[in-house]
């Protein structure tokens, strides 16, 4: 099994994190922005216009987010490249798409190196396990993410966690 791409590539994204979220002006971010529209400092390219400054300009959690490689997975795969400027009625979708595929792809990130601890044969294959029920075969779509099967692993893994965490403390 090949995990999708887990680190983030702006350059495939279609700004999906200065859309999907809202911001609060009080945790780390420089303004009150709602879920679903567009960063004011996004420019027509896609780029952050005050990216080199984000810190400065009180965006902390601009500068900590990662989406773990979801962002250009929902534009190139599931959406074939299109973007939500391309057709304004993408932006819902699009957004919605982020928001049910970065948690996936974080939680895969943590069974990654959870895979790399020396966990006994037990452990092992229930990484394995978790890991292989997030990643659908051949998703075509955002639906294929809310599976049930794939919803239920996903909310097994802090659970998982908690089992290996004892072996990853042996490895500090």
């Amino acid at each position: 099994m090949t995990l999708p791409d887990l680190t983030e590539d702006c350059s495939r994204c279609a700004a999906l994190c200065c859309l999907a979220y809202p911001f609060e002006a009080h945790e780390d971010f420089g303004l009150l922005k709602q879920a679903d529209t567009p960063c004011p400092n996004l420019a027509a390219n896609f780029q952050c216009s005050i990216h080199k400054d984000l810190a400065a300009c009180g965006f902390g959690g601009c500068v900590a987010y990662s989406c773990a490689g979801a962002g250009q997975r929902v534009t190139q795969d599931l959406f074939e490249g299109e973007t939500w400027r391309d057709d304004p009625d993408l932006l819902t979708h699009m957004t919605h798409a982020l928001r049910v595929l970065r948690p996936i792809h974080e939680a895969l990130l943590v069974l990654q190196e959870a895979a790399a601890l020396p966990l006994p044969r037990d452990l092992q294959q229930r990484c394995a396990g978790l890991t292989q029920a997030l990643c659908p075969g051949n998703p075509s779509s955002v639906w294929d993410f809310q599976e049930d099967s794939v919803q239920q692993a996903l909310a097994e893994v802090p659970e998982f966690v908690g089992r290996v965490a004892p072996f990853a403390q042996r490895q500090g």
